[in-house]
């Protein structure tokens, strides 16, 4: 049987569209002609050169709704603001943490603006902006993008397909087709996404990272496999020793759980794109610098707080984790059906799971 096939339309069908221009005081989207903000144009603010991937803590965002589980734009941007201040190095939307599959394309295109205007009317013009923007289809993931970018996001994070992987022959040529496929059409740089837990148990294996690399509209990878054999062979494969820049590595290589920070670091990684920021973004990013420094056994006490944070944040999930914000913090209310509203005795245990987190977030 030949692989999976979805191929996009021909170079040049997919008509290229406005960039947003959103404002959080007015909370619409304006698609305005803008010849300097369009892909492949001259260096301008709105270009990822503007905004480039560093090593750091970044973090995927929550999406709120309202009782009646409508978008909460206000909240979205509140939040937004409150993890820049914190010291962040950028964020993502529509991840699995914001509920991207509860999302219509439209909700998507206006969380992404809320999150990207709060930034920029917060004072973080230059924090990137990472968006999910995987799908089934090759198609509709290059739809994806192109509405990130539309939007105003930076990067695309990407899962591979799954649906049908079993008819994928050979699974590790069908990847490389739909990623290079992407890869091609995108307006803006594709990040892959590693999370064998949201794609049926398919792992892509540092051989094909790897290979995918070499596309010069890849530029990272996020590993939620929490393999840190492989993260530490994408990150020497990826490093070219004539060129290497520590401060901005050509491609990013993320831990995406705050679980294995530390072991990530050891062994060639950049930082993490973690949920677990949601609640604990200070105590992200001083463990990270702690071991930056070389202060390793305080990094370590902390990555153990951190850990035990992360484990109660991997087993209630996002509704776990709002349910924890509103606990702690006075916001996040539930996530949208068909996930259940948790019952009081669980957010008591959730609450409590994040207490000693919490306590060393709010000391530093």
């Amino acid at each position: 049987m030949p692989p999976h096939s979805d191929a996009p339309s021909p170079v040049g069908s997919l008509e290229i569209q406005p960039r947003s221009h959103w404002h959080s005081s007015s909370g619409i989207i304006n698609f305005t002609s803008d010849t300097a903000s369009t892909p492949g144009s001259s260096m301008n603010d709105d270009s990822p050169d503007a905004r480039p991937l560093i090593p750091g803590v970044y973090v995927p965002t929550m999406c709120f709704f309202t009782a009646t589980e409508d978008i909460d734009t206000a909240s979205i941007a509140d939040h937004a603001v409150r993890l820049a201040r914190a010291g962040v190095t950028g964020l993502a939307t529509q991840g699995s943490n914001g509920e991207a599959v509860h999302l219509t394309h439209s909700e998507r295109q206006l969380v992404t603006a809320t999150t990207r205007a709060a930034l920029d009317d917060g004072g973080f013009p230059h924090m990137p902006l990472i968006v999910g923007c995987g799908s089934q289809g090759t198609r509709e993931t290059i739809q994806y993008c192109q509405e990130a970018w539309e939007a105003g996001g930076d990067y695309a994070l990407v899962l591979p397909p799954s649906y049908y992987a079993t008819l994928f022959a050979p699974a590790s040529e069908t990847i490389l087709q739909y990623f290079t496929a992407v890869a091609d059409k995108s307006p803006i740089p594709i990040i892959i996404y590693n999370f064998p837990g949201a794609v049926g148990g398919m792992d892509l294996s540092s051989d094909i990272i790897v290979t995918l690399a070499a596309h010069p509209n890849i530029v990272g990878v996020k590993l939620t496999c929490g393999n840190t054999g492989k993260l530490s062979r994408v990150a020497a494969a990826t490093r070219k020793p004539s060129t290497c820049n520590p401060s901005q590595p050509e491609f990013l290589v993320l831990a995406g759980s705050a679980d294995f920070l530390i072991p990530s670091l050891s062994v060639g990684g950049h930082g993490i794109l973690a949920g677990l920021a949601n609640i604990a973004p200070r105590a992200c990013i001083r463990t990270m610098g702690l071991y930056q420094e070389g202060k390793v056994p305080e990094a370590q006490k902390m990555q153990e707080v951190v850990s035990q944070g992360d484990w109660t944040a991997i087993q209630g999930g996002v509704v776990g984790v709002k349910a924890s914000l509103q606990a702690w913090m006075g916001y996040g209310g539930f996530a949208r059906s068909p996930l259940p509203r948790p019952s009081t005795e669980q957010t008591k245990r959730w609450k409590e799971g994040f207490r000693d987190l919490v306590m060393l977030e709010q000391s530093l």
